[in-house]
């Protein structure tokens, strides 16, 4: 391999991001929050996690709602061929 492909790889690496989604609600976030590091999901998402049940945990409703594919996720991906991709998943509670 010579300079030009290893620094093209490097840059390749360096320019790939992570997933991140946000749904907000409007309603004031509290400082409960629920996070799911890996949530299991199967064939690159296809088959997504379970659903994430905070109905007890937050009593006053969600105010936030984040998806996200961090590096390490995607590495799992990657290393499972697309098999097994987590995702973090993370739920802020709204206030009263």
């Amino acid at each position: 391999m010579n300079v030009r492909h290893i620094v093209c790889a490097l840059a390749l690496l360096l320019l790939t991001g992570c997933y991140h989604a946000r749904v907000t609600t409007g309603l004031t976030p509290s400082t409960e929050v629920i996070d799911i590091p890996f949530a299991s999901a199967w064939i690159y998402g296809l088959v997504p996690p379970s659903i994430v049940d905070v109905e007890n945990e937050c009593e006053n409703g969600v105010a936030r709602v984040e998806t996200q594919l961090s590096f390490v996720n995607q590495l799992v991906g990657a290393i499972t061929f697309g098999i097994y991709t987590p995702m973090h998943i993370r739920v802020t509670c709204a206030a009263r």
